[in-house]
Parts: structure tokens; C-alpha cells; sequence
């Protein structure tokens, strides 16, 4: 098969509640997330089982981005590996990936990698796994590598596996709608995000009833984007990151927006009203953030 190319979106969390932390280490949330416009490309050329010379690796990996490993320690490598178990397909690849989604932001770029490798190499073997099973997969290789198979808004609950579309008529409520990305040049760590909440209970967490509450609120009022917007993983790390809460009381006395984090951060964003001209704002995030910020305008999915 010709080499072929998957797109592989960054997501952003409109709504985060982490509700509390699991015997098994894990933390369980309920969380609305939207695909972005913004993305990275996985292009991949496949070869057929046998085609390869002995010693040759069954895949590789290649990426235009400074300082994104390409060995087995990248998400995209892993999913081949993860495919390949899970189907039987003995072929293999090779990846090329164009990098756009910024490392340590919050926005689900190795995860959707991940995904996006799966899609792929699943195409490859003739669809030799079905969506139950590619989920499955897909779950096995982190909590939010289950929503990018789903190309829309959805809610995702338990430790991220267990994922719902949004009804048609709550989702148009947030496809389309613009929004302004930005993120300082340092990043969070999900770990230690996660580590931090865990120290400090029951300080952060909200509970699951209320958790749901909300977002059964929101639905059913019918109620614009800009009320569904909350992250409780804010209160962790805009102790550390100062200047993410500073930005978004900039935001909000100067231009009138409502800015949250996105997972646990660093990159954060603002729903853009219609007509408002993004320049004066990014102009702003910059003049705070310095010239190795990241800053992009665009939309959800």
C-alpha cells in the first residue's frame, strides 16, 4: 500500500472534574473533551509480513520535532507494538510524524499519536480489529487514548476508558466555535498534577454526584459553551505556574473572556466570541508569556 497520512487532533478539557483517586493509583474524573482543528500528522508506509529482511525492525519512527524520542518509548511505537499483539499482523511500518501539539500542554498529543498509529496500522491489516477491540487497545495504552476514536465532543468517565458521544443536539453547541490556545514555554507534568491533588485530599477533589450535577445542568438548560467550563486540577497547579491565573484575570478585565486550563496544563484557552479580533489578545498572551510561547487560533470539532 502507498504510504498514506492520519491526522491526529489535540483535544482540549471543557469540563474537568477529578471526583478522586482509585486503589489502583489511578484517578477518577468526568470530563467533557472536544477535538481542535490543531493537530499533528502520522504519515505511515507499511510493508506486507515477510516483506522485510531478517534484522530489520518490524517499525520505526521519525518526527520533525526536536526532542520527541522516536524510540520504543513513544506512544506511537508502543500502539504498533500493542496492534501487532493484539491482531496477530505480522507486517510492519514506518511513521513519519509532523509534530504540532505541544509536549507537557494538557492537549492529548502522544495519546492521539497513539490513536492515530492504531487507526492506521489497523487500515493496513484490512481492519483486523474491530471498534470494541480498538478501543480496548487503545485503553490498555493510557486514559486518554479512548476519545481520540471518536471524532466529535464526548463525555469520558472512570479513569478516561469509559467514553460517551455527546447527543448531536448538546454537541453543536460546541463544534465550530473558536477558540484561542495558548501556552507558556514551560510544561506540567501530568504526574506530578495528579500527585499534588492525591497530597492534598480531600482539598481538591469534586464529588461524583456533584460532579454529574453540573454537567447534567448544562445539558439540559441548553446553556452556552462558555457555562460548561471548569477544571479542578487548576487549583494545583496555578500555585506552582503563577502566571496561568494572572493571564486569566487578564482575560477576563480586559477582553471579557473566560480562560481555563486544559487537563492538567500548562496550555490553556478562551472560547472566542464571534467578530472579536484575536490579534489585540494574542498580542497580550505574548507580551506575558515571551517569545517561546505557544499561541494559536482555532476551532473545536
Amino acid at each position: 500500500m502507498p504510504p498514506f497520512s492520519v491526522f491526529s487532533p489535540a483535544k482540549l478539557n471543557l469540563f474537568l472534574a477529578v471526583t478522586g483517586r482509585r486503589e489502583d493509583g489511578f484517578h477518577e474524573l468526568v470530563s467533557v473533551v472536544a477535538p481542535l482543528a490543531l493537530g499533528d500528522t502520522l504519515t505511515i508506509e507499511g510493508w506486507e509480513p515477510g516483506a522485510r529482511g531478517g534484522g530489520e525492525p518490524d517499525f520505526s519512527l521519525a518526527c520533525d520535532a526536536p526532542g520527541v524520542p522516536t524510540d520504543e518509548s513513544n506512544l506511537v511505537l508502543r500502539a504498533a507494538r500493542a496492534f501487532q499483539l493484539a491482531s496477530g499482523w505480522t507486517g510492519g511500518a514506518h511513521f513519519r510524524l509532523e509534530k504540532r501539539i505541544p509536549a507537557g500542554a494538557g492537549l492529548g498529543g502522544g495519546s492521539s499519536n497513539a490513536v492515530a498509529a492504531l487507526r492506521a496500522l489497523n487500515r493496513l491489516a484490512g481492519e483486523a480489529l474491530g471498534a470494541h477491540r480498538l478501543a480496548e487497545v487503545a485503553a490498555q495504552l493510557g486514559s486518554d487514548c479512548p476519545l481520540f476514536l471518536h471524532a466529535g465532543p464526548v463525555v469520558m468517565r472512570g479513569r478516561g476508558e469509559r467514553v460517551e458521544p455527546l447527543p448531536a443536539e448538546v454537541a453543536a453547541r460546541l463544534t465550530g466555535r473558536r477558540v484561542l490556545v495558548f501556552k507558556p514555554e514551560v510544561g506540567i507534568s501530568t504526574a506530578w498534577a495528579y500527585a499534588r491533588m492525591a497530597a492534598e485530599v480531600p482539598l481538591h477533589y469534586l464529588p461524583v454526584a456533584a460532579a454529574e450535577g453540573r454537567l447534567a445542568a448544562w445539558r439540559e438548560r441548553g446553556a452556552p459553551a462558555e457555562e460548561l467550563l471548569f477544571n479542578n486540577l487548576e487549583g494545583v497547579a496555578f500555585r506552582k505556574f503563577i502566571v496561568l491565573p494572572v493571564l486569566q484575570e487578564v482575560l477576563r478585565n480586559e477582553f471579557g473572556l473566560v480562560a481555563r486550563m486544559s487537563g492538567s496544563g500548562s496550555a490553556c484557552f478562551a472560547l472566542l466570541p464571534a467578530g472579536l479580533p484575536v490579534g489585540p489578545v494574542a498580542a497580550t498572551l505574548a507580551e506575558f508569556l515571551g517569545p517561546g510561547a505557544f499561541v494559536r487560533d482555532t476551532v473545536l470539532g
